[in-house]
């Protein structure tokens, strides 16, 4: 079975989403009920569900949105990665009302949408420190030139359980793979960073196949090594380059020389692990 580590419901009827004027392929509603029905078929039985950026005075709100999905009967919800600012002053406080909040696993603040130097301010690695040594994970969501960025949040705070997103998000339509290899097998040298396979697919072209997603996933999986690799759909984003099944599918097809035990470290056991899922 499959835990599938980055999912994202938009419910546009709840809450706002600001990003979603820009990509009208997503910019509709994409339920936990059309979600579900899909997963099952293919073999996911966990889910977390990943922040999708909403109107920053509605975080606690998306979190209150998924924590009542969690707790239908048989929900595959298992968890939260919530979103945070911890370039704003009021981190401090948020972080202290979700400590006592076991939905919430980690948090999220996507770094490729803001200035570069955003993750470089005083407020914003003082409050990040704040997630040292505790049971959240913080998940990085960078292009490849910003990832020495993540690099640099990996060491200034070694003791936090970093998550790097979608392989590092690689220009797969373009066929560029530098300085992207090069950075990726740099980060991947940090015991505290885990790469999640996920999204690639919404990076290629309309003609892409398993062929061309293979140097990616693969050099990914290849840097960081089985125990640091975890799996996540990017539902509903994957869908720009086929739909869940679709990518579910090709991981299959990716992991086919693989042995059983490395295929479950990145299908679920790993997940489990570092999130504590049961």
């Amino acid at each position: 079975m499959i835990v599938d580590t980055h999912l994202h419901l938009i419910n546009k009827s709840a809450l706002t989403y600001p990003w979603l004027a820009g990509v009208p392929a997503l910019d509709r509603d994409f339920l936990y009920s059309s979600y579900e029905a899909e997963a099952r078929r293919v073999g996911i039985d966990t889910a977390l569900h990943m922040e999708v950026d909403v109107d920053p005075r509605e975080i606690e709100m998306e979190t209150s949105e998924v924590r009542q999905l969690s707790q239908r009967e048989g929900s595959l919800l298992k968890g939260a990665i919530a979103a945070c600012r911890p370039e704003e002053d009021g981190f401090a406080a948020y972080l202290e009302r979700q400590q006592s909040d076991p939905l919430v696993k980690g948090f999220r603040r996507v770094l490729h949408v803001v200035p570069d130097d955003l993750s470089e301010g005083a407020v914003f690695r003082e409050n990040i420190k704040r997630l040292a040594g505790s049971r959240f994970t913080f998940d990085l969501c960078v292009l490849p030139h910003q990832i020495p960025k993540a690099i640099a949040l990996a060491d200034l705070v070694p003791d936090l359980q970093f998550v790097l997103d979608h392989c590092g998000v690689p220009d797969i339509c373009s066929g560029g793979e530098h300085p992207w290899r090069e950075h990726m097998s740099e980060i991947a040298r940090r015991p505290n960073v885990v790469a999640k396979i996920s999204g690639v697919v919404a990076y290629a072209d309309e003609s892409w196949n398993v062929e061309t997603l293979r140097p990616y996933v693969e050099h990914a999986i290849a840097v960081f090594g089985w125990d640091r690799v975890v799996w996540g759909s990017d539902w509903p984003v994957c869908t720009l380059g086929g739909n869940l099944s679709t990518w579910v599918a090709t991981t299959h097809a990716l992991l086919n020389a693989c042995s059983p035990e490395e295929r479950t470290k990145l299908l679920s056991a790993n997940a489990r692990r570092i999130w504590k899922l049961v």
